[in-house]
Protein backbone atom coordinates (compact mmCIF):
# COMPACT_ATOMS: atom_id res chain seq x y z
CA UNK A 1 0.00 0.00 0.00
CA UNK A 2 2.72 2.14 0.65
CA UNK A 3 4.30 1.97 -2.27
CA UNK A 4 1.26 2.43 -4.28
CA UNK A 5 0.57 5.84 -2.31
CA UNK A 6 4.37 7.20 -3.36
CA UNK A 7 4.02 6.08 -6.72
CA UNK A 8 0.55 8.74 -7.26
CA UNK A 9 1.88 11.07 -5.35
CA UNK A 10 4.92 11.12 -7.53
CA UNK A 11 2.87 11.18 -10.69
CA UNK A 12 0.62 13.23 -9.30
CA UNK A 13 3.45 15.53 -9.57
CA UNK A 14 4.86 14.77 -12.67
CA UNK A 15 2.54 15.71 -14.51
CA UNK A 16 2.65 19.38 -12.82
CA UNK A 17 5.91 19.35 -14.77
CA UNK A 18 6.16 18.59 -18.78
CA UNK A 19 7.67 15.44 -18.03
CA UNK A 20 6.42 12.15 -19.92
CA UNK A 21 4.94 9.92 -17.46
CA UNK A 22 6.01 7.00 -19.89
CA UNK A 23 9.48 7.50 -20.21
CA UNK A 24 11.46 6.21 -17.16
CA UNK A 25 15.36 5.61 -17.13
CA UNK A 26 15.23 2.51 -14.55
CA UNK A 27 12.02 0.78 -14.98
CA UNK A 28 11.54 -0.73 -18.55
CA UNK A 29 9.78 2.20 -20.69
CA UNK A 30 6.09 0.91 -22.12
CA UNK A 31 3.59 2.96 -24.16
CA UNK A 32 0.55 1.66 -21.98
CA UNK A 33 1.85 2.28 -18.75
CA UNK A 34 4.34 4.78 -16.74
CA UNK A 35 7.50 4.52 -15.44
CA UNK A 36 8.87 7.58 -14.86
CA UNK A 37 7.61 7.91 -11.11
CA UNK A 38 8.63 4.63 -10.48
CA UNK A 39 11.87 5.19 -10.93
CA UNK A 40 11.33 8.91 -9.33
CA UNK A 41 10.02 7.47 -6.41
CA UNK A 42 12.68 4.53 -5.75
CA UNK A 43 14.73 7.65 -4.06
CA UNK A 44 11.80 8.74 -1.87
CA UNK A 45 10.55 5.44 -0.82
CA UNK A 46 12.86 4.56 2.17
CA UNK A 47 12.75 8.35 3.38
CA UNK A 48 8.64 8.68 3.15
CA UNK A 49 6.92 4.75 2.88
CA UNK A 50 9.74 2.97 5.11
CA UNK A 51 9.89 5.79 7.62
CA UNK A 52 6.16 6.01 8.24
CA UNK A 53 6.00 2.06 8.39
CA UNK A 54 8.65 2.15 11.25
CA UNK A 55 7.34 5.01 12.61
CA UNK A 56 3.46 3.45 12.99
CA UNK A 57 5.08 0.08 14.46
CA UNK A 58 7.52 1.55 16.47
CA UNK A 59 4.82 3.91 18.62
CA UNK A 60 2.38 1.50 18.26
CA UNK A 61 -0.50 2.72 16.63
CA UNK A 62 -0.48 0.24 13.85
CA UNK A 63 -1.65 -3.56 15.67
CA UNK A 64 -2.16 -6.93 15.01
CA UNK A 65 -5.63 -5.92 15.38
CA UNK A 66 -5.26 -3.75 11.97
CA UNK A 67 -4.46 -6.60 9.78
CA UNK A 68 -6.86 -9.47 8.09
CA UNK A 69 -5.86 -12.84 7.33
CA UNK A 70 -6.39 -14.79 3.65
CA UNK A 71 -5.18 -18.22 2.95
CA UNK A 72 -1.56 -16.97 1.76
CA UNK A 73 -1.09 -13.66 3.29
CA UNK A 74 -2.23 -10.40 5.52
CA UNK A 75 -3.54 -7.05 4.51
CA UNK A 76 -4.45 -4.16 6.09
CA UNK A 77 -8.08 -3.60 6.75
CA UNK A 78 -9.90 -0.78 6.69
CA UNK A 79 -9.21 1.12 9.76
CA UNK A 80 -5.45 -0.61 9.72
CA UNK A 81 -5.79 1.64 5.64
CA UNK A 82 -7.01 5.01 7.53
CA UNK A 83 -4.20 4.90 10.22
CA UNK A 84 -1.52 4.45 7.33
CA UNK A 85 -3.04 6.66 4.78
CA UNK A 86 -3.28 9.72 7.51
CA UNK A 87 0.56 9.03 8.51
CA UNK A 88 1.79 9.01 4.82
CA UNK A 89 -0.22 12.14 4.15
CA UNK A 90 1.02 14.00 7.47
CA UNK A 91 4.47 12.66 6.20
CA UNK A 92 4.39 14.58 3.09
CA UNK A 93 3.99 17.88 4.56
CA UNK A 94 6.78 17.44 6.99
CA UNK A 95 9.06 20.06 5.94
CA UNK A 96 12.97 19.66 5.72
CA UNK A 97 16.02 21.85 5.16
CA UNK A 98 17.01 21.55 1.30
CA UNK A 99 19.85 23.72 -0.10
CA UNK A 100 19.45 26.91 -0.69
CA UNK A 101 15.59 26.64 -0.56
CA UNK A 102 15.05 26.42 3.22
CA UNK A 103 12.60 24.30 4.29
CA UNK A 104 10.46 22.51 1.84
CA UNK A 105 7.75 19.91 2.48
CA UNK A 106 8.98 16.28 0.80
CA UNK A 107 5.89 16.70 -1.50
CA UNK A 108 7.01 19.59 -2.84
CA UNK A 109 10.89 17.68 -2.70
CA UNK A 110 9.47 15.18 -5.47
CA UNK A 111 8.35 17.82 -7.39
CA UNK A 112 11.49 19.77 -7.16
CA UNK A 113 13.31 16.14 -8.14
CA UNK A 114 10.70 16.37 -11.43
CA UNK A 115 11.76 19.57 -12.19
CA UNK A 116 15.51 18.87 -12.00
CA UNK A 117 15.07 15.70 -14.73
CA UNK A 118 13.60 18.24 -16.86
CA UNK A 119 16.12 21.05 -16.68
CA UNK A 120 18.81 17.64 -17.30
CA UNK A 121 16.56 16.53 -20.40
CA UNK A 122 16.52 20.21 -21.49
CA UNK A 123 20.52 20.21 -21.16
CA UNK A 124 19.99 23.29 -18.85
CA UNK A 125 22.44 21.62 -15.75
CA UNK A 126 23.60 18.32 -14.91
CA UNK A 127 21.07 16.12 -12.90
CA UNK A 128 22.08 15.36 -9.06
CA UNK A 129 19.72 12.73 -7.39
CA UNK A 130 18.62 13.98 -4.45
CA UNK A 131 20.44 12.78 -1.45
CA UNK A 132 19.27 12.37 2.05
CA UNK A 133 21.51 13.66 4.94
CA UNK A 134 20.83 10.73 7.81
Amino acid sequence: MGNSLMYTTVLSQIYRTHLDPRIGYLHETNQRSFSLNLDIAEIFKPLIVDRVIFSLINKGQIKIEHFDEDIEFSYLNEKGRQIFIKAFEEKLFTTIKYKNLGNVSYRKLIRIECYKLYKHFLDEEIYKPFIAEW
